[in-house]
């Protein structure tokens, strides 16, 4: 039975599809563990159950950041009515859930949680970003360079909670625009944010994340009637710098449920593997080379070439009449 092109292309795909997991796996290496060396890093903690709603943290955030005044005053509970996400004016948003922040509180009051970017320990929007315009700086502050941003929005597809946002009204020079942590490294300074400092509850805690997680677990431990025994952004995602306390469900109160591995680490080692040893070119370049060989040898035997163009067909060519 002859060899068609066809055949010939499954059978060199194939192969290299065989050759790739080895391939892959001479590229592995251990990844360094990221939450050993976050733990000197910033972090904030934010304590569902303290948290009174009165958005002090959104007003001090659009004054540091220099941020366009929004419609509705900070003072005005009516933005509770729907669900909010940050965007390209508003870097954080305080939503209101109905219910009691934790079992030992009155069933009358409301749950308030402060959404922003939790600064990831290893983010996925700086692994995606291929400029290097998203970049995860010495103190854990993941921060944006406009200047070599090319717009192709790569890091809002790859962050796991939905931050990042574009400048769409903006024609010119449109940025990404997220929660940079309060960081001011023109000034020679790091994380330092002004939510947490303007909070008068203390819901949110600026520290270590060493500090927090231990600030965080021995609430729990010591609050077991307020507090559900899990810190959210202790795993998810690898860790965050930013973590959570809650008295229910993290589906309850808006947190999002994603995967405790490191998206970012699947993703580069098939990157790596791939354009390091050349698969995808090889592939390519070695089925064209084969198909060229077999075609060379059709025309040494006066049949006609096979591929794109050619009238063969499991019978063999056609005759004109």
């Amino acid at each position: 039975m002859g060899v068609n092109r066809r055949h010939f292309l499954k059978w060199g795909l194939g192969a290299a599809a065989a050759a790739a997991p080895k391939l892959l796996a001479q590229t592995a290496t251990p990844k360094p563990d990221p939450k050993a060396a976050a733990a000197e890093s910033a972090g904030c903690l934010v304590d569902t159950t303290l948290c009174i709603g009165c958005r002090k943290c959104e007003e001090a955030c659009n004054r540091r950041n220099k941020l366009p005044r929004p419609e509705v005053p900070f003072t005005d509970a009516a933005v509770f009515r729907e669900e909010r996400r940050p965007n390209d004016k508003a870097f954080t948003v305080v939503n209101e859930y109905a219910g009691s922040p934790s079992p030992d509180q009155s069933a009358t009051k409301q749950t308030h949680v402060k959404v922003q970017c939790l600064h990831c320990l290893t983010p996925s929007c700086v692994s995606a970003c291929i400029v290097g315009a998203m970049v995860k700086a010495k103190d854990g502050a993941v921060v944006y360079n406009p200047k070599v941003c090319l717009g192709c929005r790569y890091c809002m597809v790859a962050c796991p909670f939905q931050i990042p946002a574009y400048e769409y009204d903006v024609i010119l020079k449109p940025r990404v625009r997220k929660c940079e942590f309060c960081a001011d490294f023109a000034k020679g300074t790091g994380a330092d944010p002004a939510c947490a400092a303007s909070c008068p509850t203390e819901a949110l805690v600026f520290g270590t994340r060493s500090t927090l997680l231990t600030l965080a677990k021995n609430r729990i431990s010591q609050r077991p009637d307020r507090y559900l025994d899990h810190i959210y952004g202790e795993n998810e995602v690898g860790g965050t710098s930013w973590l959570y306390l809650t008295g229910r469900p993290i589906a309850e109160v808006g947190l999002l449920d994603v995967p405790t591995y490191i998206p970012a680490h699947k993703t580069e080692s098939i990157q790596h593997g791939i354009f390091r040893y050349g698969i995808i070119p090889l592939t390519v370049y070695g089925a064209l080379g084969g198909l060229m060989w077999y075609n060379q040898r059709r025309a040494q035997k006066g049949q006609p070439p096979d591929g794109p163009g050619s009238e063969t067909t499991k019978g063999g060519s056609h005759e004109h009449e």
